[in-house]
């Protein structure tokens, strides 16, 4: 079964310095029919003003991934990390049992565009944690990457969560064919450009829900970067 949801049908909140698109229920933003999928909860499509940020603020028990499409990401957090987040870097944060962090674009001219994840891990009470990896353009040009795992499989960073997550960057001629398990739940989350993911044509904040499906294809790509979500049911 293939579900698809468009760009415009996300939630959307203005707070003047922070611009955000939700791609399921977040904050002021509630609908029943899009709660999350899988354990997959929160993907907030977040532009921050430059000079601006979020406050200190807690977490818990959450998985936490933040993916830098522009600009860059101050990270500060009680756990005693303070680290800047470049595109192409992939954060995670376990939330686990408490976490205070803080998120900033200090730029005085660039506003940072970046992606929000949540995914809920597989267990509550894990000690809190932070990882962040570099993974190159070219290490995703023509095929899917992984970035995060529940092992830390390739080199991806490392969830507490039964899911993984593969970036891509696809252009003209690129097919890119993925087989599934189909008792599994697989999220397609077209970033940028265009592309078609088994037959449905994708833009740019577009996304494709996939249950009972042997195989992923995608093709007819322009300009796409896209994030494939593997999902628990």
């Amino acid at each position: 079964m293939l579900t698809l949801r468009r760009s415009q049908d996300r939630g959307y909140a203005d707070h003047g310095w922070l611009q955000s698109f939700h791609s399921f229920s977040f904050a002021g933003y509630y609908d029943p029919r899009h709660m999350g999928f899988g354990n997959l909860r929160v993907i907030n499509e977040d532009r921050i003003a430059p000079g601006t940020g979020f406050g200190t603020h807690g977490h818990r028990d959450m998985e936490i991934i933040s993916y830098v499409l522009s600009g860059e990401l101050a990270h500060k957090d009680s756990l005693g990390n303070v680290q800047t987040i470049p595109p192409g870097d992939v954060q995670r944060m376990s939330a686990g049992t408490g976490v205070q962090h803080s998120e900033f674009n200090h730029a005085k001219g660039q506003s940072t565009h970046f992606l929000q994840i949540w995914i809920e891990p597989s267990s509550a009470g894990v000690a809190p944690g932070y990882e962040q990896k570099r993974f190159a353009d070219a290490e995703k040009q023509g095929r899917l990457r992984l970035v995060a795992s529940p092992d830390g499989a390739d080199g991806s960073v490392r969830i507490h969560a039964d899911a993984r997550l593969y970036a891509g960057l696809l252009g003209a001629g690129d097919v890119v064919e993925q087989g599934l398990d189909p008792a599994r739940k697989v999220y397609v989350h077209l970033v940028r450009g265009t592309l078609t993911a088994n037959g449905q044509a994708l833009s740019g904040g577009d996304a494709l829900m996939l249950e009972g499906e042997n195989v992923l294809r995608l093709e007819h790509a322009e300009q796409a970067e896209v994030l494939v979500f593997d999902l628990c049911p």
